[in-house]
């Protein structure tokens, strides 16, 4: 969340950024967050003020009961008492203001870098970069749920038997390659100096909170209610909060992440055909990047973990494009977002399948998550996240765009991790 000083200081910018985002009744928010924020001041001074007060005039009173002096020590005694009575209202009053101000917080999302444009949609976005051939596949080329039904390796139907539509069990080569996807993601990561992690695919309150899933505002995380814990949405939840309220030591930063977890989302109002087959699921497989990164170098990061992606959807040979999103379009917490898409083929449609996001100390905040700087002093870190990559629609953009008449050709990288060349 943004810090309470950063919008005191800054009412205007914060105010300009909202406007990017389309971020109805801001103004309103802003002022309610400062009128808010001078009361629970006024008030932590009264409590200090109240406090001092009392703990001078008790040890006036031990010194009045040794001198014999038991008359004004009562006096003062009385005095102590009408002084509890005030600090226990104001320590009320403190928490009540206190309480608001976070809940006030909570709705406000972050201010966007400065290069991302106003815009309400993804309408809005802006492609910056392109590459890779679209293949020509002819008229007879079949979207990747026809292709996954003719070569028996994912079934929608039986996923919705066990579980319900978009849980689909993958079988044959379509798991093992799926399985190959995660072995390869994993092995680019760690190669480009992320350490593996695995984490728990449950989170809490707290973890979901410090990373701005929560509260949830759009029901997307399913709950489990019996023990109060959350489903992932995605690994960066856990991942990021390895470090909730840590003191991290400067000599550490950057402290790179990368780990392998199914995903859970509620998606709900999600229908039509441009969510069929592997388009869009309720759990689905990803492979996540984590950062946590000193201020001064964290938009150099953002730009290798962009690098990282290209690298490995270049090594794929899959048509893509990148995106930077509109203020509208950018997630709640982050700053600046560049979106990933592959070019579907067959579907003729461009399909999300990464995003890299800078959080800068949006999340930081939420988490207490900080180091100390060359002056002693502790200070907000960065965190950044990207998919690398989310595993369904790289195998839908894999299966249409590597289909010939006779078989799918598995990606020469990925042929070793395989164990085959073609799904027939």
């Amino acid at each position: 969340m943004l810090q309470v000083q950063f919008i005191r200081e800054n009412k205007q910018t914060v105010l300009d950024g909202l406007a990017k985002r389309s971020f109805e009744n801001a103004e309103a928010i802003i002022n309610e967050v400062l009128t808010t924020d001078e009361t629970r001041r006024a008030t932590q001074v009264s409590l200090d003020n109240t406090l001092a007060e009392s703990n001078k005039i008790s040890k006036e009173i031990g010194g009045l009961f040794k001198s014999g002096e038991i008359e004004k020590a009562n006096l003062l005694k009385e005095k102590t008492g009408e002084l509890k009575e005030k600090s226990k209202q104001l320590t009320e009053e403190l928490s009540v203001a206190s309480n608001k101000l976070q809940d006030l917080l909570y709705q406000i999302p972050n201010v966007p870098h400065a290069s991302v444009k106003a815009g309400k949609n993804e309408e809005d976005n802006e492609t910056i970069f392109s590459e890779g051939t679209i293949p020509d596949l002819g008229e007879k080329a079949l979207p990747h749920w026809e292709l996954a039904k003719k070569y028996d390796i994912i079934d929608f139907d039986l996923g919705s038997k066990i579980t319900g539509a978009g849980f689909p069990v993958y079988k044959g080569k379509g798991a093992r390659l799926q399985r190959a996807l995660i072995n390869y993601f994993l092995d680019k990561n760690i190669a480009a100096g992320y350490s593996e992690v695995q984490v728990p695919h449950l989170v809490n309150e707290a973890s979901g909170i410090g990373t701005g899933q929560l509260p949830d505002k759009e029901g997307q995380m399913y709950h489990v209610t019996g023990d109060d814990l959350y489903l992932i949405p995605t690994a960066e939840v856990p991942i990021t909060n390895i470090h909730r309220n840590d003191l991290v030591k400067e000599n550490d930063l950057p402290i790179k992440y990368t780990g392998y977890t199914p995903c859970f989302r509620r998606e709900a109002g999600s229908y039509g055909a441009h969510v069929r087959g592997l388009n869009r699921l309720h759990q689905f497989d990803k492979v996540e990047i984590v950062r946590i990164e000193h201020p001064e170098n964290s938009y150099n990061a953002l730009n290798e973990m962009v690098e990282h992606i290209k690298g490995i959807l270049r090594e794929l040979k899959l048509p893509y494009r990148i995106l930077r999103l509109c203020g509208g379009d950018t997630g709640f917490v982050s700053a600046l977002t560049f979106d990933f898409e592959l070019y579907s083929t067959a579907q003729e449609r461009w399909l999300e399948i990464s995003s890299a996001s800078n959080f800068e100390t949006y999340q930081a905040n939420r988490l207490k998550l900080r180091f100390k700087n060359k002056e002693g002093k502790s200070q907000l870190v960065h965190t950044l996240n990207g998919s690398s990559l989310a595993l369904p629609r790289v195998l839908a953009g894999i299966l249409e765009n590597y289909q010939t008449e006779d078989g799918i050709n598995i990606p020469e990288v990925l042929i070793p991790y395989c164990g085959f060349d073609k799904i027939d």
